[in-house]
């Protein structure tokens, strides 16, 4: 199923980072949008967009309002995730809960309201130390460490199953280090920035030396939006920028831009964040480019520079 004109789009966890501009996206290109979020990380979705959704307070792990809110719905955007290096690593077992019930409840809805298309949100974490030396394609051997990458990985999975029996297109969308405006502290760049800006020590943790792919939010905006109009079957897409950035590098340049005395401070990382480390990461997005024609291409300088001085 291609979805050109207006459409019924469910989004799971629509209020949250990308879920929100994934909405205030598909509200400005004239979908219909219902979101369901349980608002426990409060509610990034802008008033005039929130006006012209439906909005649905609720858990992906209760079936009944899984089944509720995509009634009707043409496609369903699954985002709805536990977040957060230290929040994952605290709660392994709601973490895996949340991937696996939720992900069941959306395949059930699908199957019941005969939705065509679900979009799923997965994650380069996925690759772990697989391919280090190079930019990761979607057909490297994957290497999950963690409960929210093995979590992910065993949705990836079973959606490619979903779609072989059942005959629903399945996308699952390996997102890579996705930063933008509303992004809160629990993620590199808005918490660099946060401590920049109030003049506090920049807490890099390990050596810095370790890279990250950061790809800009309207970036990955527009290709989940391009992979929700084009793409078919059960795919596995990156949605990366393609460069590496170094951590201590990001720091300075974040010092730099807000004009900052802060120090950059180097600290151990805690023990519960040794499977979440990885040294290099970077993915390639030729399989995204050749099936949609479009890659992300807003670089690290440019996207800082609208969060700290456009923001």
């Amino acid at each position: 199923m291609n979805i050109c004109s207006m459409a019924n789009i469910l989004v799971t966890g629509g209020a949250g980072f990308i879920g929100s501009h994934l909405v205030s996206r598909l509200v400005k290109d004239g979908h219909e949008v219902t979101v369901m979020d349980t608002l426990l990380r409060g509610n990034k979705l802008d008033k005039d967009v929130f006006r012209n959704i439906q909005f649905l307070e609720e858990d992906v792990r209760n079936q009944d309002a899984v089944f509720s809110a995509a009634k009707n719905c043409d496609a369903i955007f699954h985002l709805a995730a536990v977040l957060g290096v230290d929040i994952v690593a605290d709660n392994p077992v709601e973490t895996m809960e949340v991937e696996t019930i939720g992900t069941r409840n959306i395949a059930k809805a699908a199957l019941r309201h005969d939705i065509p298309k679900i979009l799923y949100a997965s994650t380069s974490g996925i690759y772990g130390h697989s391919a280090m030396e190079q930019a990761v394609v979607e057909e490297v051997m994957v290497d999950p460490r963690t409960s929210y990458a093995m979590a992910k990985r065993y949705n990836e999975i079973y959606l490619a199953a979903l779609n072989e029996e059942k005959g629903i297109n399945t996308i699952s969308l390996r997102f890579f280090n996705v930063y933008g405006p509303k992004q809160d502290n629990r993620m590199v760049i808005p918490r660099f920035i946060e401590q920049a800006k109030a003049g506090n020590p920049i807490t890099v943790f390990g050596d810095g030396k370790q890279t990250r792919d950061f790809t800009y939010i309207d970036d990955t905006t527009e290709a989940c939006i391009r992979l929700m109009e084009k793409s078919n079957g059960a795919q596995i897409f990156n949605i990366a920028n393609e460069k590496e950035g170094c951590i201590e590098e990001l720091a300075a340049t974040i010092k730099q831009m807000t004009q900052s005395n802060s120090e950059i401070k180097y600290l151990e990382a805690p023990t519960k964040r040794y499977d979440y480390e990885v040294g290099r990461r970077v993915g390639s997005s030729e399989k995204l480019k050749n099936a949609v024609g479009y890659k992300p291409d807003t670089t690290l300088a440019q996207g800082l520079d609208r969060i700290i001085n456009q923001g």
